[in-house]
């Protein structure tokens, strides 16, 4: 945690930590229990209560919409009508013979450990599912229910939300999700609901104005980051900055556990590193870091067939050491599994480790430890109004956060050239400060030029 805090960070968001049998936890076993693989109950509370010591959030990952056969719901209900959880899931026949599909038709997994499990999708228009789903985020909030939530999570992540669940179940919005986030606000009015949108290519309007959350994440803005396209990224910001209500937020990100790591698409270029990073954290919003992003971990989806495998070159172990070897490397998928021998892609002594960056004011670690001191110390950046600020060069990306006189501008130079720009800025403009870069910008009246090395980043504030 204190590794956490000296880097800037705030609040963290793990995947689910439920009981699975897959290794992810997103199909669960049991929502109640937490997997044992990270511990005991006693552990978790003692974690969310250091946090909340420590003045950070916590969010957890909730993804309620599917079960496996493992589960009591599958146990004892196929076959049972007379079953007590005869409705929890869908099925395809009256008889429940036939548990429902889940997402792309799929009936089951392989699993990393080879083994097949099937899975189905839960009945979310059961009235009994909805009071269930109360009771579990409910216990979540305040395990020990003193109404206190010091040992509770601050929000949720919504994984896959959909207001037609895979075509299956359309009008979720009103029948299932809005009546449950309503009642869990009314147990803690703070609560904060993070949607995941199923369709990446959403904006998430829909789920700001009618599904009952207070973010969503900003995909298109993301792949638009990872393009190092000027036109793709003034498209991408201006609309998903536009359609956010003022009391909803985008969570700003260039990479996930369903990516691959940005550092893979740029091969590690240490210039284009630093200019995801810049965009990931002014650009405003939400920002969300995923864990070795800040090192420039590398890292794509491997092609070991039809398993839950495949991903996991983008959720390797955090590099803690120079030589990737020591307490704290959660290399589990090289102890266990068919493909365990497959994922040995970690190389000592290439500058990619904590331990290697923390030390060196020029690392990408430091870079972002930057970053971050500079939206903390500028909230112009998260209450401001965004302005993508147009310029001559296309190479050149700038763009402005303001609130009254208070203004923070950034340019970023998309390009391996250096890139000179003209900006002309709008209303009464102070004198310029600069917070980063060298470029020594010549400010006359409203215009402003500036010369930007290769990946070049500049970060000015009038005062």
């Amino acid at each position: 945690m204190e590794t956490l805090q000296q880097l800037g960070v705030t609040a963290i968001l793990l995947t689910p930590l439920y009981e699975s049998v897959f290794y992810h936890n997103y199909f669960a076993s049991d929502f109640k229990k937490i997997d044992p693989s990270y511990g005991t109950m006693h552990d978790y509370l003692m974690l969310i209560k250091e946090l909340h010591r420590r003045g950070m959030k916590f969010y957890m990952d909730m993804e309620t919409q599917y079960v496996t056969e493992d589960h009591l719901w599958w146990k004892d209900g196929v076959n049972n009508l007379s079953s007590p959880y005869s409705d929890y899931i869908l099925y395809d026949d009256k008889a429940h013979s036939q548990p429902a599909s889940i997402i792309f038709n799929l009936r089951g997994l392989l699993g990393y450990d080879s083994v097949y499990r099937k899975i189905t999708t839960v009945n979310l228009y059961s009235p009994k599912v909805l009071a269930y789903n109360y009771q579990l985020f409910k216990f979540w909030m305040d395990p020990n229910n003193d109404g206190k939530f010091d040992d509770g999570v601050d929000g949720f992540r919504l994984d896959h939300m959909m207001d037609n669940l895979d075509k299956k179940l359309p009008d979720l919005f009103s029948k299932f999700w809005r009546p449950l986030l309503g009642k869990l606000r009314q147990v803690n009015p703070k609560l904060k609901i993070v949607a995941e949108q199923a369709e990446w290519g959403s904006l998430g309007k829909d789920y700001l104005k009618n599904g009952g959350v207070d973010r969503v994440f900003a995909f298109r803005l993301a792949f638009a980051i990872r393009s190092f396209k000027k036109g793709q990224l003034i498209a991408a910001a201006d609309s998903t900055f536009s359609i956010t209500p003022a009391n909803k937020q985008q969570v700003v990100f260039i990479e996930n556990h369903d990516t691959p790591r940005f550092s893979y698409g740029v091969k590690g270029n240490a210039g284009q590193l630093k200019v995801g990073a810049a965009l990931n954290l002014l650009l405003g919003g939400v920002p969300s870091v995923y864990y070795g992003q800040e090192l420039g971990m590398s890292g794509t989806n491997a092609s070991v067939g039809a398993t839950d495998a495949n991903d996991i070159p983008n959720r390797s172990a955090f590099e803690w050491y120079k030589s990737d070897q020591g307490k704290g490397m959660a290399y589990w998928y090289k102890a266990k599994g068919p493909w365990k021998d497959k994922f040995n892609n970690d190389i000592p002594n290439d500058g990619i480790s904590l331990e290697e960056e923390q030390n060196d004011p020029n690392s990408l670690w430091n870079f972002y430890r930057k970053m971050i001191s500079i939206r903390k110390a500028n909230p112009v950046i998260s209450k401001g109004t965004y302005k993508t600020l147009l310029n001559d060069n296309s190479q050149v990306f700038t763009f402005m956060r303001y609130l009254g006189d208070k203004k923070l501008i950034v340019a970023v130079n998309l390009s391996a050239s250096q890139a000179d720009a003209a900006i002309t800025l709008e209303g009464k403009t102070s004198p310029l400060t600069i917070l980063y870069g060298g470029a020594k910008p010549n400010k006359t009246g409203n215009n402003v030029s500036l010369s930007l090395p290769a990946y070049g980043i500049e970060v000015l504030t009038t005062q």
